[in-house]
């Protein structure tokens, strides 16, 4: 096997031909579909006259070819390499071909493949070239004209992009449907779904009194797992027109919940293919995190309609610029109809703890890449956390109104063109006259940069004085970086009143809160009439993706947690006072030491416990101790064992001091009431389940019997879940074993809740757990071609279950490396995907290194998928 060679952005040119309009004739068969395509191409106008026709193809079978009615001649065209390849054709032509597919073999998911006996596509980003001969490129923009052609019996239901146009009845119990879509997009949105379905219907009409009928299509055991699903996407329809003016452009809007799918949706023009776990909900299958998950990705998707979809990116390097704005678009959304303080605490912690490590590991890529071997190994966190992140920073510093003009600058200005992220940027300059071109390099630039902040106050002038010096560490092919533009947003808080005080800098009143604007290597901001000395709260609403460093007192940080204005960095002083509680502890463990539990933290949480705050969601997550995976991003060294003792002592010493009052928290938060996924319902239940969690943690009799009858009530899945977990992670199996039977044999039926099943198990703390990994892996229910099922067993042990995967013998990583070679043959995207715990090898002690890389060189010995491949050659670099 050759091997793969990288595709490099400057190599960039447009295609030598383009399709204007494509039509496609499906005769589905699960061994030998035929394809038929009537492609209408021509010469693109910046290319030169007399290029070969070159188009994209992989695993078809090639029936027949014609130009213009003519058959080739075998001499006349070229098959081999990426697909084929026509020597002479005209500047405007039509081009017929057809090909014969297997969509039952396809055990990849990318193409048109079978889930459970419905065929269905994923084309993004490059699987549209295993269903036909294409120029499989996002900047080839063609109207569409799709007929589907199968069994009327087993495949009543024919889905493709568009507004259906013809259907009808055809011999041998067969049958078609013809759609047509009438907005040029790119070969990646093409959509086709068939199979045995029903739907439930609802209609939305737009600002401009459009009517819009609304289809989510599903297996009919799920019909009952749809009603907020739809009623997301008319809160999404809605907050589209209010926010960005954008409406809805079809007749039809329709979503398909598919049980097989690699990603968790896909947002194809006018039919979004969903993995099912990103649509199904009801009370007592899915949680409260999975409802606002839904709600989310339900969002996401439907905002691709214009941001990604109407105008899309010219190139894959591009692919934060639809999908950084995105997830932008989709967190306000959320923030909106939620808790917004919540919705941020919980982005930013997903984001240090994930983003912040794949910036630190050998993968590390800026949020535009400069190259890639594999497209679909760039469907990262940074990508489109980052990306976001970045969209966000690009919000604060041209302001909510420039954001907007800008924004409708580039829809209307791009509207049915594939371009770039400069063409992005250059809109929101425009709107706002603001001079972005130093901010450009946060797409070009990888890895995390550090702003070490210092602070004095002078008395004598009542100034203060604040230096920010900004640097971003060497990452794998950039040693070198420049300064960037970052915007920090910041108050001073005093330490007399506890309130944030006026800020004066250069002579100018910016109020109690503002944004400095860091564009050097280190910057001084001198702060005037400053009456009081402060604490500084820095990185506000966490401003900018960066690290602070900060000599933050525990004292300062106990008094910010208290007093600070800002939410979130009421939240982050918290997580950074039980850092350095932790880290006293780890050293402790190291050392063999006695540990010793901070008071400071012990009062700091006592005093959340007595305060009155309003935000119960915001509580529970101040509430919240660090994650193990986010302790080990704050330390040089990763000492599992360590991380994972002093964190243990901290919860087990939080339970025991404050036990009467994590009972009255969990009695003042118990509800009889009926289930209804409400920021208010979700904030109680979330601060409840907290407060047993600390009082499992020292199994303590009263929470032991809160979390059976918890279980036992059965009122919905967040508290069934919650409750069967802490049974299962603690030594207790006379009530863990009999409840985890109870649950398998209940839920047996449903995917969705068995994958729950299967991950709450794994991520049990005790030594045995990896032997009930393989075990599961033996169950009737687990299979590796199913992604959710192999997410939510070896993914999540992998990586949420850091003591037991990184056991000291290195049997954790030897069954992760069996499982990538498996799944490197049947699903390279995944696999490669399940990979990233072991790239993180440089993390860990020599010993463990060693194991880690002698698993990632017994992968390598393998032949190798491009997306495997790709991942450990940087791993091993």
């Amino acid at each position: 096997m050759s091997e793969p060679q990288p595709i490099y952005l400057s190599d960039y040119r447009p295609p030598a031909y383009r399709v204007t309009h494509a039509e496609l004739t499906f005769d589905l068969d699960p061994a030998a579909t035929r394809v038929k395509a009537r492609l209408h191409v021509e010469r693109h106008p910046q290319r030169e006259a007399g290029a070969s026709l070159e188009l994209e193809g992989e695993q078809l079978t090639l029936r027949s070819i014609a130009i213009d009615g003519q058959p080739l001649g075998e001499e006349e065209y070229k098959i081999g390499g990426t697909g084929l390849t026509v020597h002479r054709v005209p500047e405007t032509f039509l081009l017929d071909t057809e090909v014969e597919i297997a969509p039952d073999d396809n055990t990849a998911l990318s193409g048109l493949y079978r889930s459970s006996g419905m065929y269905c596509t994923q084309c993004e980003a490059e699987g549209f070239r295993r269903i036909t001969f294409y120029p499989d490129r996002p900047d080839v923009m063609a109207t569409f004209s799709t007929t589907v052609i199968g069994d009327a019996a087993s495949l009543p239901v024919l889905l493709s992009n568009g507004n259906p146009v013809e259907r009808g009845e055809l011999p041998g119990g067969r049958h078609f449907v013809t759609w047509d879509d009438p907005h040029p997009k790119p070969s990646y949105l093409f959509a086709l779904v068939a199979g045995d379905l029903k739907k439930i219907e609802d209609r939305f009409t737009t600002m401009s009194g459009r009517d819009v009928t609304l289809q989510l299509w599903v297996e009919e055991e799920n019909l009952d797992k749809t009603e907020h699903a739809m009623a997301s996407l008319k809160r999404a329809m809605t907050w589209d027109e209010e926010t960005y003016g954008r409406e809805y452009d079809l007749d039809l809007f329709m979503i398909v919940a598919v049980n097989d799918f690699n990603m968790g949706a896909m947002e194809n023009k006018g039919l979004n293919i969903f993995n099912s776990a990103a649509v199904l909900t009801h009370p007592h299958t899915a949680t409260d995190a999975a409802f606002q998950r839904v709600e989310s990705i339900v969002a996401h998707e439907y905002f691709h309609n214009w941001s990604g979809n109407r105008v899309t990116c010219r190139d894959w390097f591009q692919l934060s610029l639809k999908e950084g704005f995105t997830v932008f678009r989709d967190q306000c959304f959320s923030a909106d109809i939620n808790s917004a303080p919540v919705k941020r605490i919980e982005d930013v912690s997903f984001f240090r703890t994930a983003q912040f490590a794949e910036d630190a590991g050998p993968t590390a890529h800026p949020v535009r890449p400069d190259h890639y071997i594999e497209i679909g190994n760039f469907y990262t966190l940074t990508i489109y956390e980052k990306g976001a992140q970045i969209v966000r920073m690009l919000s604060n510093l041209v302001g909510e109104a420039a954001f907007r003009r800008g924004s409708d600058l580039y829809f209307s200005r791009f509207d049915g063109q594939a371009v770039t992220i400069e063409d992005f940027v250059d809109c929101m300059a425009e709107a706002s006259g603001e001079d972005l071109g130093q901010f450009l390099l946060w797409y070009s630039q990888a890895g995390t940069p550090e702003i070490d902040a210092h602070g004095e106050y002078d008395y004598a002038n009542a100034e203060y004085r604040l230096i920010l010096r900004q640097r971003t560490p060497a990452t794998p092919g950039q040693s070198e970086k420049q300064a960037l533009h970052i915007p920090v947003r910041l108050g001073l808080v005093g330490t007399k009143s506890g309130r944030d005080l006026p800020l004066t800098l250069d002579g100018e009143a910016l109020g109690t809160d503002a944004v400095i604007h860091l564009r050097e290597d280190e910057q001084e901001f001198l702060f005037t009439d400053v009456s009081e000395a402060p604490v500084p709260s820095l990185l506000r609403d966490f401003s900018a993706p960066v690290k602070l460093h900060f000599p933050y007192g525990r004292e300062d940080l106990a008094f910010l947690q208290a007093h600070d204005s800002d939410g979130f960095n009421r939240w982050d002083a918290g997580q950074r006072l039980a850092l350095l509680a932790l880290d006293d502890l780890i050293a402790a463990h190291r050392n063999g030491v006695e540990k010793v539990m901070d008071s400071r933290v012990v009062d700091a949480f006592r005093g959340l416990l007595e305060a009155q705050i309003d935000d119960k969601a915001v509580l529970a997550q101040m509430l919240t101790l660090p994650s193990e995976a986010y302790i080990a991003e704050q330390q040089p060294l990763v000492d599992v064992d360590a991380i994972h003792a002093a964190r243990t002592f901290v919860r087990q010493s939080l339970a025991l001091a404050l036990r009467d009052d994590f009972l009255r928290i969990i009695e003042e938060n118990r509800s009889d009431a009926p289930y209804a996924p409400e920021p208010e319902q979700i904030a109680a239940r979330s601060l409840k389940n907290v407060a047993l969690s600390y009082l499992m943690a020292i199994e303590d009799e009263a929470g032991l019997e809160i979390a059976q009858q918890q279980f036992a009530a059965d009122r919905n899945m967040t508290d069934v879940r919650h409750a069967l977990t802490l049974m299962v992670h603690s030594s207790r199996s006379d009530i863990a074993d009999p409840a985890l039977k109870t649950f398998g044999e209940r839920w047996a039926h449903d995917r969705l809740v068995m994958d729950q099943w299967f991950s709450l198990q794994v991520t049990r703390p005790q030594a045995d757990v990896l032997d009930r990994v393989k075990f599961l892996m033996e169950h009737p229910a687990f299979s590796l071609k199913n992604p959710n099922r192999v997410r939510a067993l070896i993914g999540t042990f992998a990586n949420q279950n850091p003591v037991n995967f990184h056991r000291d013998d290195g049997a954790g990583y030897r069954l992760l490396a069996d499982t990538v070679i498996e799944l490197n043959r049947l699903n390279p995207e995944i696999a490669a995907r399940l990979i990233t715990p072991l790239t993180r090898w440089a993390r860990f002690d020599e010993a463990r290194q060693e194991l880690m890389r002698a698993e990632l060189e017994r992968i390598r010995a393998e032949e190798l998928s491009p997306n495997v491949y790709e991942v450990v050659e940087k791993a091993l670099a």
